[in-house]
């Protein structure tokens, strides 16, 4: 990230930083996404949840290569470490479309409902925008700063501000901050991918360890083991307790 990004999502609570997807990943996303959504049909999100007005695609590590990529990313890894500091893992990674020509937005909402406490920052989320995110087809919007508030959001604010970006563009959130999807009034869906993190000592919102396939928990490396917190006891005892609130993720 630049100075400019640290900066912003330090004061603002989130950044954009431009084509962190390459042409050729961004299509490679593409294609697994409409294979996938192929494969489980009336299926697809159900291991996380399924939502009106939306497509929905879960537990993406164990459903390829490509999509191990984002979650292992550096630009991605240093955002998620200078919000929540060193102690963080991921949490989900999930797939959205916003359904044309839907009428419905979420109001606004802090990521699993949490607020900041005395050990600081517990959650931090990413969007991969797999589309263009125009002010008509869906963007998420946010309120700039309200991850300082230290309170819950109202339904809406003004002040808030819509997030728009290119495809292949990632937003940066500390998700603390107050935001939420907007509705789509077009006539193609707005697809995204939700790269989610949370402290190391909050609940993993999908378990990963118990979701991997085992052909896919034998092949993962060093990095991704650390990365899903694979081999920390203290997750599975966290897991053990109930998995972490769905709220609202986008």
């Amino acid at each position: 990230m630049t100075p400019e990004n640290i900066q912003e999502l330090q004061e603002q609570g989130y950044t954009i930083i431009p084509q962190l997807i390459d042409p050729t990943w961004l299509e490679e996303l593409r294609a697994a996404v409409a294979e996938r959504m192929e494969i489980e049909g009336e299926n697809a999100g159900v291991e996380f949840r399924k939502e009106a007005n939306s497509q929905r695609l879960a537990n993406l590590v164990d459903k390829g290569e490509t999509f191990r990529r984002v979650v292992s990313h550096p630009e991605l890894l240093a955002a998620a470490e200078l919000v929540l500091g060193p102690d963080w893992k991921l949490s989900s990674l999930n797939y959205r479309a916003a359904e044309p020509h839907s009428d419905s937005a979420q109001p606004l909402h802090c990521d699993m409902g949490l607020l900041p406490d005395d050990k600081g920052n517990s959650v931090f989320n990413s969007i991969w925008m797999l589309d263009d995110f125009t002010p008509d087809n869906g963007p998420t919007r946010a309120v700039p700063g309200s991850h300082q508030s230290g309170v819950l959001p109202p339904l809406s604010h003004p002040g808030e501000t819509i997030l728009l970006g290119r495809a292949g563009d990632v937003i940066m959130m500390n998700s603390h901050c107050w935001h939420g999807g907007t509705a789509n009034h077009t006539a193609h869906p707005r697809r995204s991918l939700h790269g989610f993190f949370v402290r190391g000592d909050q609940p993993q919102q999908q378990y990963q360890k118990r979701l991997l396939r085992p052909e896919t928990l034998a092949a993962l490396s060093p990095q991704l083991r650390r990365i899903l917190a694979i081999d920390d006891a203290r997750n599975d005892e966290l897991s053990a307790t109930g998995s972490g609130k769905s709220g609202f993720l986008r």
